[in-house]
């Protein structure tokens, strides 16, 4: 008997000069997406850090986890993270990520988005640890939150929103981190929680 995952499914690229940006919706999981949400919440191990922006030190407005293989460290922002161990909630879901995405991945980094409130600022995801380009799989759990993409050089070019669901599949690949930020955007319609989980792969320095 077939798994369900075996059903094929594909990515939709979304035209974006300068980038390699593809979606998938419905990623099959071993339980209901609500049930995953909730599970992640209730066991991975959430932190949220402070961080200087502009010269203020405040707290970042989510929690973060770090997870993936030993000595995979992660720096940014003036954040040093240090895997903890692989749960097997984890790993599960990177095995369906990355059989569908045919990449390999050594890390995940986790964002707990408490409600409408929360938000994340535009960044790229350029660290020196994550190669010159970078392939990132962001899996996203709950409520649906807007994923805001900016060209760093090109004013003329409008911003790119793409609304991630329960169960959604963001790939981001090639020069993508090196001409394009992103950001979540706090909002003032209330939602639930969202855990958003983008998989990478850590260089050795």
């Amino acid at each position: 008997m077939r798994d369900l995952f075996s059903i094929d499914r594909k990515f939709e690229p979304i035209a974006m000069p300068d980038a390699d940006v593809s979606l998938l919706h419905g990623l099959e999981m071993p339980m209901p997406y609500e049930n995953m949400l909730r599970k992640l919440i209730e066991d991975i191990k959430w932190r949220q850090e402070a961080v200087r922006i502009y010269g203020k030190v405040m707290q970042q407005p989510r929690l973060i986890a770090w997870y993936g293989d030993a000595g995979k460290k992660y720096d940014y922002s003036g954040i040093s993270l240090t895997p903890l161990p692989w749960l097997d909630i984890l790993r599960e879901i990177k095995r369906r990520v990355e059989d569908c995405t045919d990449a390999r991945f050594n890390s995940v980094f986790l964002n707990l988005y408490r409600d409408h409130n929360d938000s994340m600022g535009f960044h790229s995801d350029d660290e020196r640890e994550l190669g010159l380009e970078p392939t990132i799989a962001s899996v996203t759990f709950g409520a649906t939150r807007t994923f805001v993409m900016k060209h760093k050089k090109r004013d003329d070019l409008a911003s790119f929103k793409i609304p991630l669901e329960a169960g959604s599949v963001l790939l981001m690949k090639g020069g993508t981190q090196r001409f394009w930020k992103h950001g979540i955007l706090k909002q003032t319609k209330p939602c639930g929680p969202r855990v958003n989980l983008t998989f990478r792969t850590i260089f050795d320095r």
